[in-house]
């Protein structure tokens, strides 16, 4: 995705910044990462708090095989079908993904 379509999608969150990182890019508001750009795809950042809402939504988590064929569950999730054409539904969601930053920021 281009970086004007991702600032267009957090424009509800206010202003990112773009980095790129490990074959994608890093999406950061207030200096926290919120989102990652991971092959194309959006995956917000979420946590034990908000992880259910996401899974309510139908959104998919993002994970990889790990060693020995472990499966390793990442803390970012798909962005959920219905913000894509609801700037209000997105705002919501950008807005979870920020919250679980800082959730995440203050235990460090």
């Amino acid at each position: 995705m281009d970086n004007s379509d991702i600032e267009e999608m957090f424009e509800g969150l206010g202003p990112v910044s773009i980095r790129r990182m490990f074959g994608g890019k890093g999406i950061y508001h207030d200096g926290l990462i919120v989102a990652i750009d991971l092959r194309g795809e959006i995956m917000l950042k979420a946590d034990a708090v908000s992880s259910p809402e996401f899974e309510g939504a139908g959104a998919r988590q993002w994970f990889y095989e790990g060693k020995k064929g472990k499966t390793v569950l990442m803390p970012y999730w798909t962005v959920p079908e219905e913000a894509f054409d609801d700037p209000d539904e997105m705002r919501k969601w950008v807005r979870l993904a920020f919250e679980a930053a800082v959730r995440a920021n203050a235990k460090s």
